[in-house]
């Protein structure tokens, strides 16, 4: 795989499975080079083997899609080039999309109300004159902001005060009456217009912007009107409707507080409006709830959350747990492993089954299950095995999933008789293209016979092959059996590719995973040159004086961290590193608990994990690679520990990206994914040079 074959990466969505079980439907999105940005439509997906998957779609970017309960209509999210996304509908047989919303920021999510004539949808609401709100006043030009509270700002959102995510409500139109048109000409005049701002004063340039007002507003008549549902200055998500469709039930943050926990609860609104009611179970702790559905027959309410502890703020390696509650209220019950079982898969959604079942998504040792859970307790394994399972949805008898292994970056399979019958093959042209190398698994003994598990990819040809030590971000997340794009570029430049889950990791149960709790940058640091010596000592092919070691963000930060202990690579690549835990905590969106919930609060223990504090220490020429709006990791982060390796001589480059944030390797523009790969194997060619690399 080369850079120039990103565009071939085709990320597929959960699917939504028509109510009669006769197929599914699916976004398929992929970077597009020349638009630099991703583009993407909807795909059915037949369940009869002779049918074949067809583009139902040709939208720039569409996403999301849901049939309505009574299988008549399909909604998507529809985001036009440089656009926001905006609900539509359209006939589930086919036709033309009708847009529903003219949401300034987009909207973000959605669902359908039971009766199929309502839709609850998410969008954040800019406060007057932030956002493009007030003509003329640019972002530079908006009012400056008061803040009072340690939650502000989010990666990849900005400031999140002054634009809440809020809930609507929308009437679906009837999809066969006939189209309303926006009045032009005459009938455009003879309409009220649009009051004057002030400070424009008169001329032609107010007459034009009071026209176009006009205009807008007369287009938005032709849209239904969406009720607003929730008000407070706090981000409500993951909607969905109640069982008999009178009531929404989301996820907040509205206690009292709030603005220094972690804690969010599960709410409940009128679907006709008024004020929303907490539904806590008795016997809950202090949790940050993930999601939450009402059952099918009603009778019960199921949550996912994470316990925090009595401060509200351990999170530290929590694995996300199945909970039920009666719907009337009442004590909860814990439905699966809080120990072993991670059901924070996929985008940790719920999705209903039976009556009283729903299917959940595992995190588990490489892998993500699919699992089905009721009410009553009992619960069933339905997908395992070498893959990972993106999403899931079942109706009309019928189980679709989505999912990704070593040969596909995404597609569609039907479970039929506990067994996986594959419906799409959207990686056909990346295999042909790319030839995808199909990872070894691993399991080597650290040197305290901890076992560490993980995969090598390695390169054709007898070798010896250099060396690259990739560690995953996190540090609570895991690397998978999936294909990963990066290790199958560096695979193809002639680079052996060690990936490895260290203790600190997910996937392998709670212990392992708070193993480093205010002990960052030792059995973790231990794991990952362990798995290293293992290979190394297995395989000749792989050439131990021609090591690099790479990572971001948790994984930038272990690499630093070990490359002040440990001077055996020739380079190395720190990038969105974790790099000071003392600057972090007024720097990053989550820098208030983050640092001290890991290494500690004290200053002692801080400097004892803190890669800045053993800067000196270093040799290793470091490439460092951080994205100017990165809000998780601050760009200051890089840019200190770069000033620090030039100030003592070692090699050191700056590699910074304009107008990204902390997803730059996974949803970063095109043109500067491409980039930031050439930019990786220009240094590695520089200090590990091969014949495919030089």
């Amino acid at each position: 795989m080369k850079p120039e074959h990103l565009p071939l990466l085709k990320s597929v969505s959960a699917p939504a499975v028509h109510p009669d079980g006769s197929r599914a439907v699916v976004s398929v999105v992929r970077p597009d080079f020349d638009a630099d940005t991703y583009v993407g439509q909807l795909w059915t997906v037949p369940l009869d083997p002779e049918k074949l998957p067809r583009r139902l779609t040709r939208g720039f970017r569409d996403t999301a899609p849901a049939f309505s309960p009574d299988g008549l209509v399909l909604a998507f999210l529809r985001a036009t080039a440089g656009g926001r996304p905006q609900l539509h509908v359209v006939e589930a047989a086919g036709g033309e999309p009708q847009v529903l919303t003219n949401a300034r920021l987009g909207v973000s999510s959605f669902a359908w109300s039971p009766d199929s004539r309502s839709i609850v949808f998410g969008a954040r609401t800019p406060d007057d004159g932030r956002y493009g709100t007030l003509d003329g006043v640019s972002a530079g030009a908006e009012d400056a902001r008061l803040i009072t509270d340690y939650k502000y700002r989010m990666n990849g959102v900005g400031y999140t005060a002054d634009k809440p995510l809020q809930l609507f409500i929308v009437e679906v139109p009837e999809l066969d009456d006939e189209p309303r048109v926006a009045p032009v000409g005459r009938a455009l005049k003879a309409r009220k217009p649009a009051a004057k701002d002030p400070a424009a004063g008169p001329g032609p340039a107010a007459d034009a912007d009071a026209r176009e007002a006009a205009a807008d507003a007369a287009a938005s008549e032709l849209l239904p009107a969406a009720r607003q549902l929730t008000f407070a200055a706090a981000d409500h998500s993951g909607e969905s409707f109640s069982a008999d469709g009178q009531s929404v039930y989301f996820v907040a943050a509205l206690h009292e507080g709030s603005d220094r926990d972690l804690e969010a609860g599960v709410y409940r609104v009128a679907a006709s409006g008024g004020e929303p009611e907490s539904i806590k179970a008795a016997n809950s702790g202090r949790q940050t709830v993930g999601a939450a559905r009402q059952s099918r027959n009603g009778k019960w309410l199921f949550y996912t959350a994470q316990e925090l502890g009595e401060s509200g703020q351990d999170f530290v390696a929590r694995n996300t747990a199945l909970y039920v509650m009666p719907a009337e209220g009442g004590d909860a019950s814990v439905l699966s492993d809080v120990e072993m079982m991670d059901l924070a898969g996929g985008s940790g959604e719920l999705e209903l089954r039976g009556p009283d079942t729903v299917l959940l998504l595992n995190n588990a040792q490489g892998t993500v299950e699919l699992l089905e859970f009721g009410a009553t307790g009992n619960h069933s394994l339905l997908v395992h095995g070498d893959r990972v399972v993106t999403g899931a949805a079942s109706a009309g008898g019928s189980l679709f999933v989505s999912l990704c292994d070593a040969a596909t970056a995404g597609d569609v399979a039907a479970l039929e008789g506990g067994q996986l019958r594959l419906l799409t093959d959207f990686s056909a042209e990346l295999r042909l293209q790319a030839e995808i190398i199909e990872p070894r698994e691993l399991t080597f003994d650290a040197a305290d016979g901890y076992p560490v598990h993980g995969w090598l990819v390695l390169p054709p040809g007898k070798g010896p092959h250099p060396v690259l030590l990739n560690i995953h971000g996190g540090p609570f997340s895991q690397y998978t059996v999936a294909l990963f794009d990066e290790a199958q570029v560096y695979a193809a430049a002639g680079y052996a590719v060690l990936m490895c889950n260290p203790r600190g990791s997910a996937g392998y149960g709670q212990a392992h995973g708070r193993a480093i709790k205010e002990k960052m940058g030792t059995v973790d640091m231990l794991d990952v040159l362990s798995f290293l010596d293992g290979a190394l000592a297995k395989f000749q092919e792989l050439d131990g004086g021609s090591l690099g070691i790479m990572g971001g963000s948790y994984g930038g930060y272990l690499t630093a961290w070990t490359i002040s202990q440990d001077h055996r690579f020739k380079a190395a690549i720190v990038e969105r590193g974790f790099l000071d835990p003392v600057s972090f905590v007024g720097s990053s969106d989550i820098g208030w608990f983050f640092g001290g919930e890991y290494t500690g609060s004290s200053a002692e223990q801080m400097a004892a994990q803190s890669p800045m504090a053993t800067v000196r220490n270093v040799r290793t020429p470091s490439l460092v690679i951080h994205s100017e709006e990165d809000l998780r990791c601050p760009v200051e982060q890089g840019q200190r520990y770069f000033t620090a390796l030039k100030q003592q001589g070692v090699d050191a480059a700056f590699l910074v990206f304009p107008g990204e944030n902390h997803e730059l390797s996974r949803s970063g523009t095109p043109h500067h994914r491409k980039q930031r790969f050439e930019e990786i194997l220009r240094w590695w060619s520089r200090y590990l040079p091969t014949r495919s690399n030089l």
